[in-house]
């Protein structure tokens, strides 16, 4: 087996061993809990009518005072000198009676329009030994929840070993510390990588994404760093809820630019509509809200990558069994625990792609100094191969009988340019003015050659900046080889610079009558020399252009900062 999928089907593997060891024999049972707005003493009572009590009441306005009742089932006597705790998770200030006996406070009860805001979301009580006998008892609560009295519940209790429900929680909230500051590291460390290679966007989308579970995590797992009151947990939710849309558009964006496809716009358009409609819809239902919109991500996402199966894309098999294995995770376990680990998961598949597209340009860029060397070799051998030296030496006899003085120009400029290119050969960059030299002393070597007005303009170049050796010289020789002279017998080329804070700019034109026709330049081994040598100096950093203009042709190089 591959040994990053053996990693990965070991990691799963252990969380559900982990998840299966941590469910220990319940030590409790819980009934329905009832509720009844009004005050009186005599509610904390362990034996009370309940009948006229409710299941909900859906609102109680002004912060007033209601009372709720549950009963619950001891199943085991807890062990010598070591308490049973209750933990609680319930929207308001209150008193807390285990059968009658007030065993802990949270707030004040009934003066939250007055006094500022006291207590915690989530408590933690210890019972008295001599109230947790096995049988059944009655924890009754005396509250009030002024700032959101729609909610009502009491949405988490759990009797166990009060110094595990302690412990047991704080040791959860370390690891998972550990485990988001893992996620933090990543995004940091990608955010520099794309800071030195702007145009890898997926780095920047999975730094955000890591980001985003970094922050998702810390919230979620905030109730034990942090004392929150009541009043502020929506805004926890809200937290997490835009956290969750965010996470939600950027994975299925990050696979549609890993696996391209058709009308990929128009795709991840619709997704976004669709991502944003669920986030607006029925918004307050903060856990149905996060439900679909993980719904929507699994589907996109699923659809992207069976796409991306059939046209036989690298990773997408692993991405693929990836997402089908999140979704038999959430049918597995509670909703909470399968969104961290199914978003662990993708995560990593999306660290797996990303370190698999770096190994391809790190082989690209090898290969690509390979192909320079080679190159380069072939443009000094262009330069003295015997066709060349003989047409050159045939001009020169011509020049030497007819105006030696001319030839004597000639054979300076023929040494002038053999020289320069003896310089720059084994550079990796040369000062744009070496660069313009080399074309200066070639269009003289041609001019007696080809008997063709060849004339050279420059403008707004800054000599502080260089550039690969040869590139605007091989430019030059394409413009010669694949341009006719105009009436007046001349061809001019015109080389301008420009700059802004993203890129330089290098625009060389060809001005002559017409482009032969014939292979097209793409092919050719002196685009080919271009490309090696802009990508040995710029790796991804660049950008060449080349086009037919109604003056002749135009070349533009562009290098990124």
């Amino acid at each position: 087996m591959n040994p990053k999928l053996r990693t990965c089907f070991l990691f799963v593997c252990s969380l559900l061993l982990a998840l299966s060891c941590a469910s220990d024999k319940a030590v409790f049972e819980r009934s329905a809990t009832k509720y009844r707005i009004g005050d009186q003493e005599g509610w904390a009572a362990k034996e009370l009518d309940q009948r006229s009590w409710h299941r909900r009441p859906s609102f109680v306005p002004d912060g007033k005072i209601f009372w709720s009742r549950t009963k619950v089932k001891i199943l085991q006597a807890p062990e010598a000198m070591e308490p049973y705790g209750v933990r609680m998770e319930i929207y308001g200030e209150y008193e807390v009676f285990w059968d009658g006996e007030l065993i802990g406070r949270n707030g004040n009860p009934g003066q939250e329009a007055e006094l500022p805001p006291k207590g915690e979301l989530w408590t933690t009580f210890t019972i008295p030994l001599h109230l947790t006998d096995v049988g059944e008892h009655v924890l009754a609560l005396r509250l009030s929840n002024y700032y959101y009295p729609d909610h009502i519940g009491v949405y988490e209790l759990e009797v166990d070993y009060y110094d595990d429900l302690m412990t047991d929680r704080l040791i959860q909230n370390a690891y998972m510390h550990v485990f988001a500051g893992a996620f933090l590291v990543a995004s940091i460390y990608c955010l520099f990588l794309f800071l030195g290679n702007k145009k890898e966007y997926l780095l920047l989308i999975f730094s955000i994404s890591s980001f985003f579970f970094f922050g998702l995590t810390m919230t979620h797992f905030v109730r034990t760093t942090l004392p929150i009151h009541y009043s502020l947990h929506v805004l926890r939710l809200e937290v997490i809820t835009g956290l969750l849309f965010g996470i939600s558009f950027l994975i299925p964006l990050y696979f549609s630019m890993q696996f391209p496809f058709p009308r990929r716009k128009l795709f991840v358009g619709l997704y976004a509509v669709i991502l944003l409609f669920m986030f607006s819809s029925k918004h307050n239902a903060f856990d149905y809200t996060i439900l679909k919109m993980t719904a929507g991500l699994c589907v996109f996402s699923l659809g992207i990558t069976i796409f991306a199966v059939y046209k036989r894309a690298k990773g997408a098999l692993l991405v693929l069994l990836t997402l089908l294995l999140c979704i038999f995770i959430g049918y597995t376990v509670s909703f909470n625990l399968a969104l961290f680990i199914g978003f662990s998961l993708i995560l990593f598949n999306m660290l797996y792609l990303l370190s698999v597209r770096v190994k391809e340009q790190r082989l690209a860029y090898e290969t690509s100094l390979v192909q320079s060397t080679r190159l380069k070799l072939e443009l000094v051998k262009k330069n003295i191969q015997p066709h060349f030296l003989m047409n050159t030496l045939t001009s020169l006899m011509d020049w030497v009988e007819e105006a030696p003085d001319k030839g004597v120009l000639f054979i300076e400029a023929l040494a002038r340019e053999f020289d320069l290119i003896n310089q720059m050969e084994d550079q990796t960059l040369i000062p744009i003015s070496q660069e313009i030299a080399l074309c200066r002393t070639h269009l003289e070597i041609m001019k007696y050659r080809k008997e063709i007005d060849y004339s050279w303009e420059e403008e707004a170049i800054d000599p502080e900046q260089k550039v690969p050796p040869a590139i605007f010289h091989t430019l030059l020789e394409n413009g010669i080889t694949h341009s006719m002279p105009r009436e007046d017998n001349s061809i001019r080329f015109r080389l301008t610079y420009e700059s802004d804070s993203n890129h330089h700019c290098y625009t060389f034109l060809t001005m002559a009558a017409g482009v032969k026709q014939g292979k097209s330049r793409e092919e050719g081994t002196g685009l080919k020399y271009i490309k090696a040598r802009l990508t040995e100096s710029y790796d991804a950093k660049w950008d060449l252009s080349s086009e037919p203009t109604p003056e002749g042709w135009r070349n533009v190089i562009k290098i990124y900062y």
